[in-house]
């Protein structure tokens, strides 16, 4: 079946990184983010990945061009901001039959087969994964009948307004009938598509336990990377025994100088660690850090060099920049956002 993939944002969030690299293109571990977010689906199902994007698009395309990911990638160019409905919308002439549908920057345990076997039983033109929360305003709720149809949507209820605490997770099976249900150019199908689907009982959802991130922040990004860890949602590197952070090879665990530490990190191939300590963070391609620098929650981009003695916290580096040694800085961006 075909996978559209919900990505016409421009990762403003994890700035600096995606003002050179798409954030479908950001590496966890050793898969993009984009294949992370497919994986949902068994591999042996997927046949086409459709992209929903506006940026940065022809690299996207050359990426999977030369990849050896199982799967072909077309891009569907949104030429200007058309919202979740509209950029699903702007898919109708290339999607067919049933298909799958993800938030670009989910990485969750949700198993959409199972969902597909929901979708099927209630004859739903679109099946939700579900996820439940303390504290749902911040997201679509719903209500469910015993045959796991959705009654009821609300988006982003008020406190007052609030009935349920399972959650919208940003992924879908539908029916190319969706598309009568939407109208043309920008909307949003949670608030314009969603409630009338419910309304006539032709929308499904199934909960589901495990992990559910959204990984579209540096904090919620570093705690993607301890799930993939923690799960093994890797093909090649390694976790060595004994510790709890993944390297891109052996060599760059090998490299790692006496008194380094370095734990629920991502550390891509080439990458330097002096006598420092690494928390929750990634280094990517290259990167150096030097003696006695504490990283906690960093995103380090490639080639780029944290001089000695750095205390950061949350900080997003950018790819090729130079952190002088001293430096200590919690949250934002290095170098300093000047927007």
């Amino acid at each position: 079946m075909q996978v559209v993939v919900l990505a016409g944002g421009v990762g403003s969030r994890l700035r600096p990184w995606t003002h050179t690299i798409p954030k479908p293109l950001l590496p966890v571990l050793d898969k993009t983010l984009l294949e992370h977010v497919v994986s949902s689906l068994p591999v042996d199902m997927v046949d086409e990945v459709v992209v929903a994007g506006g940026y940065r698009i022809d690299q996207i395309e050359d990426y999977f061009k030369t990849s050896d990911a199982p799967f072909d990638v077309r891009i569907v160019p949104e030429d200007e901001p058309l919202g979740t409905g509209g950029a699903l919308g702007n898919c109708r002439d290339v999607v067919s039959g049933t298909f799958a549908c993800f938030n670009g920057d989910i990485i969750s345990s949700l198993d959409a087969s199972s969902m597909l076997s929901l979708h099927r039983k209630n004859k739903s033109v679109g099946t939700l994964g579900l996820w439940e929360v303390e504290d749902p305003t911040r997201f679509g709720i719903v209500g469910l009948d015993a045959s796991s149809r959705i009654t009821r949507f609300m988006e982003k209820p008020r406190p007052e307004q609030v009935f349920s605490n399972l959650i919208n997770a940003g992924s879908y099976i539908f029916e190319d009938d969706v598309f009568d249900y939407m109208p043309r150019g920008k909307h949003s199908i949670e608030r314009d598509v969603f409630p009338k689907l419910a309304s006539e009982q032709l929308l499904s959802g199934q909960s589901f336990d495990g992990y559910f991130i959204d990984a579209g922040t540096p904090a919620a990004w570093s705690d993607a990377v301890k799930a993939s860890i923690l799960h093994q949602r890797w093909n090649s590197g390694l976790v060595p025994t004994g510790t709890t952070s993944w390297f891109a090879n052996e060599a760059t665990y090998k490299s790692l100088s006496q008194g380094a530490t370095v734990e629920q990190s991502m550390v891509g191939q080439g990458c330097s660690i002096g006598s420092a300590h690494l928390n929750a963070s990634t280094l990517l391609e290259a990167a150096v850090v030097g003696d006695d620098s504490v990283l906690s929650s960093c995103l380090v981009g490639e080639r780029s060099h944290v001089g000695s003695n750095c205390h950061l916290t949350e900080v997003v580096v950018d790819h090729g920049s130079v952190v002088p040694k001293g430096t200590i800085q919690h949250g934002g961006q290095w170098p300093p956002s000047t927007e």
